[in-house]
């Protein structure tokens, strides 16, 4: 779908605001996120900077959207507070950093790249392994004491935020006085109103022309969650996988997952899905995981809907001879799929004056959570050997 040019050494960048539900009337600012982040990750990418940094740029601009479910603007949990789960792999190291229920941090993915690079250092003193998630307020005060500044938890909320978090409240107060029969009633109706309106946690992955891939992903959580829970976007394998191709594997793979994190959780679909893409057909090894491995899943037998969303990036090195040069580069393929009504998606190379956007949906007809939409495209990263 993005083509480079073949005489400049280029990088490509991909990513998603989150699986869930997008309006119409909003969706040029779902978009507008999307091609900001998108154009951050390849100013670093241009600069010289390492995949796992880029991608970390990306999700800072996707954190500080009022738009998106992560950072700022965030959902409210119960008691009205906002508590943020992160996470960040590296291909190349295989290391990975997370937060989970973190409060007070305006953007919680510099903490999980912050914990990554800090492990990449060795033991700590009296060789104690160094930590690679930490929660609550022991997250908080380790981002502290490691120069990341404390953000005013009012400030953290929008109006938006807060007024969905009244109107969640009051749906509650209302399905607590009703009979059970009554109660059920209601919380099927107010799923059919909301749909998956709520997941949009928001990921993001990166490649670079050496072929180091990275992801990241960030979320405030479910609505009205309880406090301290923890969703997929801090769970190893769960939120976001990276790993650079080896003997064992031919492919690089980057993935990053979007919506119910129980679900996604119960399935470790980012890793599922990395697995899946060492098969030669990406597209039907995508569907077939989402359909067998998610939607179809016996940890989620129980459910009616099973949401979520990924993106997946897959790609391996390639040399063209042509009578005068040898071109060398990265045959990247990417693709995006979700059960959700719909996902947000942006991609971008170096190449590119600015990024490319699209809202996907689920076909007309289809049932949230009980069907699936696949997409993607191909792209050559090229350069000319000395």
């Amino acid at each position: 779908m993005v083509t480079t040019d073949k005489t400049s050494v280029k990088t490509y960048f991909f990513t998603l605001s989150g699986a869930g539900y997008h309006s119409e009337s909003k969706a040029k600012e779902y978009k507008h996120v999307c091609k900001r982040a998108c154009q951050r990750a390849v100013e670093q990418l241009k600069a010289g900077v390492l995949a796992v940094e880029a991608v970390a740029a990306a999700l800072v601009e996707l954190e500080d959207s009022p738009f998106t479910n992560a950072g700022m603007g965030s959902n409210l949990n119960l008691s009205g507070e906002i508590e943020c789960d992160a996470s960040i792999m590296d291909g190349k190291s295989l290391h990975y950093g997370a937060v989970g229920a973190i409060s007070g941090i305006k953007n919680p993915v510099l903490v999980a790249n912050r914990l990554l690079s800090e492990a990449q250092k060795g033991k700590l003193s009296a060789g104690r392994i160094p930590p690679c998630f930490l929660v609550g307020r022991g997250a908080h005060d380790w981002a502290l004491s490691h120069g990341i500044p404390s953000w005013p938890s009012e400030k953290m909320a929008t109006k938006f935020s807060l007024s969905a978090y009244r109107r969640n409240k009051r749906k509650m107060e209302l399905a607590e006085k009703m009979e059970p029969g009554q109660t059920k009633r209601r919380r099927q109706s107010s799923e059919n109103e909301n749909g998956s309106g709520c997941l949009d946690t928001v990921g993001a992955v990166v490649v670079d022309l050496e072929g180091n891939v990275a992801a990241a992903v960030s979320s405030g959580g479910l609505a009205m969650k309880h406090s301290g829970r923890v969703g997929q976007a801090a769970h190893y394998g769960c939120g976001c996988w990276a790993e650079n191709g080896c003997n064992l594997n031919t492919y690089s793979t980057a993935v990053s997952t979007s919506g119910c994190g129980e679900h996604l959780i119960r399935t470790m679909l980012a890793r599922e899905c990395s697995s899946a893409m060492q098969t030669e057909d990406a597209h039907r090894a995508l569907l077939e995981t989402m359909q067998n491995k998610f939607i179809s899943s016996p940890f989620l037998a129980s459910e009616d809907r099973v949401l979520g969303g990924v993106i997946v990036l897959r790609c391996c090195r390639c040399v063209e001879t042509q009578p005068s040069q040898n071109i060398q580069g990265i045959l990247v393929e990417f693709l995006w799929s979700h059960t959700t009504e719909s996902m947000c998606v942006g991609y971008m190379s170096a190449q590119d004056s600015k990024a490319r956007t699209h809202i996907s949906r689920l076909p007309p007809g289809t049932v949230p959570g009980q069907s699936l939409a696949i997409e993607g495209g191909v792209c050559r990263l090229m350069s000319v050997a000395e």
